[in-house]
């Protein structure tokens, strides 16, 4: 049976409201995976539909996979900061995956806002195994670091998503020397509504089959 548990780790904004689901027993996890969500200022929380659908995803594959709410949100202390402040949240909430799975290689998502955040942390920290951005917001925001990543990355973007034009991303993921593997979802909107069953599908592909846990029995 998947293990839900809830608490609190010190953030430098505050206390960090976290969530952390692990497999059943059944599944021995190789890594552990820790996902973003989307603009707070939006209503973008832990609990996103689309989060939640990735989230289930990479548990699916045996990974522990920890949500957290960012400084400001839910009952996470601090407030907004423009996604400065969130990068050293997620570097919290890192810290304290990692120090639950010692040694064990880490995949760092996120979607929208929290792709950006997850991505440019993910870039440079070197717990970071692989990474996913779903939805990338490239209309809104900078995503110059990028070329300098050399992690293997996944970008699942919808061919609709008037943030985040699947061209744009395609020319992006070109710039990239290591390259970058985009997993378009056909008819998906910004917000993947009535595509979250393939968002899940793309999630569990992008999973790099080192890091996908191995089952016992």
């Amino acid at each position: 049976m998947t293990r839900i548990e809830s608490f609190f780790i010190p953030g430098p904004a505050g206390r960090i409201e976290c969530m952390l689901k692990r497999p059943a027993p059944a599944a021995e996890a190789v890594g552990a995976a820790v996902i973003c969500h989307p603009h707070p200022l939006f209503g973008g929380t832990m609990h996103n539909k689309v989060v939640h659908a990735a989230a289930e995803a990479l548990l699916a594959a045996g990974l522990p996979t920890l949500r957290f709410n960012f400084r400001g949100v839910g009952v996470s202390g601090g407030a907004h900061d423009g996604g400065r402040g969130e990068q050293d949240d997620l570097a919290a909430a890192i810290g304290h995956l990692a120090g639950r799975h010692p040694g064990r290689p880490l995949l760092v998502a996120g979607y929208s806002f929290g792709a950006v955040v997850a991505l440019a942390v993910g870039c440079k920290d070197a717990r970071a195994a692989a990474l996913i951005g779903i939805g990338l917001p490239v209309t809104l925001a900078r995503f110059d670091f990028l070329p300098g990543c050399d992690r293997p990355l996944t970008l699942i973007q919808g061919d609709e998503d008037v943030f985040g034009p699947l061209p744009m991303v395609m020319a992006l993921a070109a710039t990239l020397p290591g390259g970058a593997r985009v997993a378009a979802i056909k008819g998906a909107a910004h917000n993947f509504a009535g595509r979250l069953d393939e968002l899940a599908r793309r999630v569990g592909e992008a999973i790099p089959a080192e890091l996908v846990a191995i089952r016992s029995g």
